[in-house]
């Protein structure tokens, strides 16, 4: 969505050539192979490991973390992995998504209109703020050790980006119409002055 936003707003004269349906499912495939690939990884690792103790998941969902921590193998070089694959993971879309909005922000201040400003913002404001909520999430979950973070910020954490995000999206895209700020200002109005 950052590169839409960038061809849409820095190159908007060639957008429908540059944003062709191929680009698109080609990007759609690529990260769904991308996570796809991750994810076995992941799975051929776990598979590898020995379990004996207690089979109760301290969590909302199979996540690799706790499932890990209900092994009686080592862990290590599994642990390592996912750090190494998590780091990558979560850095390039995130260098992708600042570098892309950055050309936005200038390309944004050349427009001479202020109201041509205000509404090219808006249009990036709301895929900003659904990405920095999923990437905060995601990287206090996988990429910020936890040893000494307790089970239920770790839960929390996964939560939000796995629920809250979603969960949020549309009602984050919807308020940019217009129609539906205006129901959403009337019943706000009749709740607060009634």
């Amino acid at each position: 969505m950052s590169y839409d936003r960038y061809v849409a707003i820095c190159d908007p004269l060639r957008y429908t050539s540059i944003m062709s349906s191929t680009l698109c499912v080609m990007l759609v495939l690529g990260s769904w192979l991308f996570g796809f690939s991750v994810v076995l990884i992941d799975f051929i690792g776990v598979r590898r490991l020995n379990f004996c103790g207690p089979n109760i998941i301290d969590h909302f969902f199979c996540d690799v973390d706790p499932l890990l921590e209900l092994s009686c193998s080592d862990t290590f070089l599994i642990q390592l992995l996912i750090y190494l694959l998590g780091f990558p993971i979560v850095f390039i879309p995130t260098t992708i998504i600042a570098v892309s909005y950055t050309y936005i922000v200038i390309s944004v201040l050349r427009i001479p209109s202020s109201t041509g400003r205000q509404k090219a913002f808006s249009t990036c404001s709301s895929h900003l703020i659904v990405v920095s909520l999923f990437f905060w999430a995601l990287f206090s979950v996988y990429l910020v050790p936890t040893k000494g973070q307790s089970s239920t910020m770790s839960k929390i954490l996964s939560l939000l980006y796995t629920v809250f995000t979603p969960l949020i999206n549309p009602i984050i895209y919807s308020l940019r119409n217009k129609d539906i700020k205006k129901v959403v200002q009337q019943i706000v109005n009749k709740h607060v002055y009634w």
